[in-house]
């Protein structure tokens, strides 16, 4: 017996008609709103942060209330993923961004790479890196920014963020 389904085209009919109505982003966020963030999950994340196992510390560096000082001693980490939840958290502001665009780490350089929150003069640095990969991430996001604005669509995907919440 063959686990593949054919339906019938007035079927397929029948799916769309009874499909529920999808949500934007913002209406599925405000159905299901986040916890309050409290002291006490500060103190937590910073607790995790020293943590010896480096995937806690991955999970401090990937959390949007991990606050400045965390994300700058955690930019400096000895494990190269740690560094590199750093550089792909969008909460990440963008002077640590710019000081992980030169990690000795290749990874941690193209997670900057494609973080959206990049500052421009970040991503002319990374355009030159000595890495082919990030070199080629570089030119991935630019295409992305080039096609969003073809269509009309959205932000550059180079957007720099001078503050966020």
């Amino acid at each position: 017996m063959s686990c593949i389904r054919f339906n019938t085209p007035a079927q397929r009919q029948a799916m769309r008609e009874h499909s529920p109505a999808m949500l934007t982003a913002e209406e599925a966020a405000a159905l299901h709103p986040a916890p309050e963030f409290t002291e006490s999950k500060l103190r937590r994340l910073r607790l995790l942060a020293a943590d010896p196992n480096p995937k806690i510390r991955e999970a401090v560096a990937s959390s949007y209330n991990t606050p400045e000082d965390l994300f700058l001693a955690l930019a400096s980490d000895p494990d190269e993923g740690v560094r590199g939840c750093v550089a792909k958290n969008e909460a990440t502001p963008c002077d640590i961004l710019r000081t992980l665009a030169s990690d000795r780490s290749e990874t941690v350089r193209g997670w900057v790479a494609v973080n959206y929150y990049v500052p421009a003069d970040v991503m002319e640095k990374l355009a030159k890196d000595r890495s082919r990969t990030v070199r080629s991430l570089v030119k991935w996001k630019a295409q992305l920014a080039e096609e969003q604005g073809a269509e009309g669509v959205g932000a550059p995907v180079t957007a720099a963020v001078a503050h966020r919440p």
